[in-house]
């Protein structure tokens, strides 16, 4: 793993910011592999999303995907991960000092993020970003990105993501938030350390799992593909909260992803997401996942219609949403990395 580095920016947060307008002393946590003077390749992290493990299928060698070499070699490519704002790397309720500790950390917005990763390439150099690639809210933030910089990503994926929260999404984000704070240890974010928010995180995971993957890989007992002998086994290892994961910080990561509208750039498009989608210039590869419950294919088809030069791509998988992220099955991830690999001609 290489060292994680950090750009310091003063943000003037967006008007959808809470507080709005203020200036916020942020910093990103980034990495970089290969040469500045490469392509560039932007991989930014998704919901609950680490640097390291944010689409590493795509620059490191695996065995996994019979690939001697990755599609993104950083021998060709300059590979900069970043972590998003509230996801304990970057700036987040958990890591900064008052009177932007814990409850009191502002609720940003994708438009901050985006901001901030624009003013990193700046400074690294970077003229233009030849891909954006993401995940999740990852491909949330491609559309951002490509929105409100057309002319800087030549080429944009969003895997399992969309231009728009849909009220379905938002909805379904209410569940686990509700979880958390009605929790008896969650104390109005006033829990102190972690792990003292044990039951609410426990909470907001169970919540979140149903979500996560979908009625097929229920139906399939596909817990007993990964070793499981028990569908409750497999929540206890995987779905109970961990001791490092800070509530307030998936509260406010939470609220960005609610947030999230590409039509709030442009008062001229009056709310028109199709006005919204015709600004980007990238080409677009847009990958959904068939059986995703957060962002289903259908949102995806309708965005496509109004891209300039969008191609939409569909991963068959059982295991919904995780899928498009490389958490699903050997087949499902080879798939993503042939797609992406045609789709930028590499």
């Amino acid at each position: 793993m290489p060292e994680t580095q950090y750009f310091s920016h003063e943000l003037t947060l967006s008007a959808q910011s809470t507080p709005p307008g203020i200036k916020f002393p942020a910093k990103l946590a980034y990495w970089t592999f290969g040469s500045p003077t490469s392509p560039a390749v932007l991989l930014p992290t998704c919901y609950g999303g680490k640097l390291a493990d944010t689409s590493p299928f795509l620059y490191q060698k695996s065995q996994d995907h019979d690939a001697a070499e990755p599609i993104l070699s950083p021998a060709k490519y300059f590979i900069i991960v970043t972590g998003l704002l509230s996801g304990g790397e970057s700036s987040s309720p958990s890591n900064t000092a008052a009177p932007f500790d814990g409850p009191r950390f502002p609720r940003t917005t994708y438009e901050d993020n985006i901001r901030l990763q624009y003013a990193l390439c700046q400074s690294l150099g970077v003229e233009r970003l030849f891909a954006y690639i993401g995940f999740s809210m990852g491909g949330q933030q491609a559309y951002h990105m490509s929105v409100l910089f057309p002319d800087y990503v030549e080429n944009m994926v969003c895997l399992a993501g969309s231009a728009r929260t849909s009220w379905h999404n938002w909805s379904f984000l209410e569940g686990p938030k509700a979880a958390l704070m009605s929790s008896v240890d969650f104390k109005e974010g006033e829990y102190g350390q972690p792990e003292n928010c044990k039951l609410g995180k426990r909470a907001f995971e169970r919540v979140y799992a149903t979500w996560a993957l979908s009625p097929q890989w229920f139906q399939a007992q596909t817990w007993k593909d990964v070793g499981y002998t028990s569908l409750q086994n497999f929540l206890d290892d995987n779905w109970s909260g961990h001791d490092e994961d800070d509530a307030n910080d998936m509260l406010c990561l939470l609220n960005t992803w609610q947030m999230g509208d590409i039509t709030l750039y442009h008062p001229d498009d009056q709310g028109d997401i199709s006005k919204s989608l015709a600004r980007i210039q990238a080409n677009c590869l847009i990958f959904p996942a068939r059986t995703d419950q957060y962002f289903p294919p259908g949102d995806n088809e309708d965005e496509v219609k109004y891209l300039k030069r969008g191609t939409l791509r569909c991963i068959d998988s059982v295991w919904g949403h995780v899928a498009a992220g490389g958490g699903g099955t050997k087949e499902d991830t080879a798939f993503i990395i042939s797609e992406i690999k045609a789709f930028l001609g590499i």
